[in-house]
């Protein structure tokens, strides 16, 4: 009788276990989530890297190497619903890992995020393709968003670039950027001075055709655009620009203005206001 009822405790546990859903979130892990520090770029994976693939009709081309990407746009952020799933590089998805998705670095390629509200920066391994999103540039893990502080908005614009292909860290040259901890925590502040946004539309060598581009934009109803003339290049650029730009949201309505306009070629750059783009 005892053997019997055993059996049939076994039983039950078992039937339980099976009806786990592997998507399932765990709970939440004491502490900070761990932070790749390694400055190098791994060696390109076997999976997750074919010449080009193709998601809701669109292409996209795999680029041979990560050295010297960097893109600033829209960072989104993926969590419970894909935990556990296998990424693109055939590892399982864990949403407290310190990694990323990007529709074309090589898999896999360690880059450095950097939350332009905030400074907040964080190293993350990207190992996932996405987001297959108009105007994300990445997906951020879970554990990632939180340490950029991310996750109430559920984006953030963010400047992404890839670290240097090396296997040690090098002296950073005294002109070099620093950047904050790799973990942020809740009560860091932002530094005095927030850079500002701006969507680039165009960019001439000629102050004629960059004056047609602002004429036209406002003609259209538009009364933030700005004309940069960058100097720092012979003979000089003028550089077409809306804003300042407030928030993702102004930003991706920004994007699908212009693209009605039938100009796409656009990307987000930055400026802190002592450098205020004017014209």
């Amino acid at each position: 009788m005892n053997r019997a009822l055993t059996i049939l405790l076994l039983l039950i546990v078992l039937g339980g276990c099976s009806g786990l859903s592997r998507t399932k979130a765990p709970a939440p892990k004491a502490g900070p989530a761990p932070v790749v520090s390694d400055p190098g770029q791994p060696d390109r994976g076997a999976r997750g890297n074919p010449v080009f693939y193709e998601v809701f009709g669109k292409r996209y081309y795999v680029s041979n190497s990560s050295a010297g990407y960097r893109e600033k746009g829209v960072a989104s952020w993926y969590g419970t619903k894909f935990h556990g799933r296998l990424t693109s590089s055939g590892e399982p998805y864990d949403m407290y890992a310190m990694t990323a998705a990007h529709k074309t670095l090589p898999l896999p390629t360690r880059v450095r995020v950097t939350n332009l509200r905030n400074q907040r920066s964080v190293i993350v391994m990207v190992n996932d393709r996405g987001p297959f999103v108009d105007n994300r540039i990445i997906d951020m893990s879970y554990a990632a968003a939180q340490q950029l502080d991310m996750t109430r908005e559920g984006t953030a614009m963010v400047t992404v670039e890839a670290l240097p292909y090396a296997t040690t860290a090098a002296p950073a040259p005294a002109q070099a950027p620093q950047f904050p901890s790799m973990i942020a925590t809740a009560s860091a502040a932002p530094p005095a001075t927030q850079p500002q946004m701006y969507l680039q539309v165009g960019a001439f060598g000629e102050s004629a055709n960059a004056q047609l581009l602002k004429q036209r934009l406002e003609s259209d109803g538009l009364d933030n655009v700005l004309i940069k003339r960058d100097e720092g290049t012979r003979p000089a650029i003028y550089r077409v620009r809306l804003g300042p730009i407030a928030d993702v949201s102004e930003y991706d309505q920004l994007v699908q203005r212009v693209a009605s306009l039938d100009i796409r070629d656009v990307h987000l750059v930055t400026e802190v206001p002592q450098n205020r783009p004017g014209g």
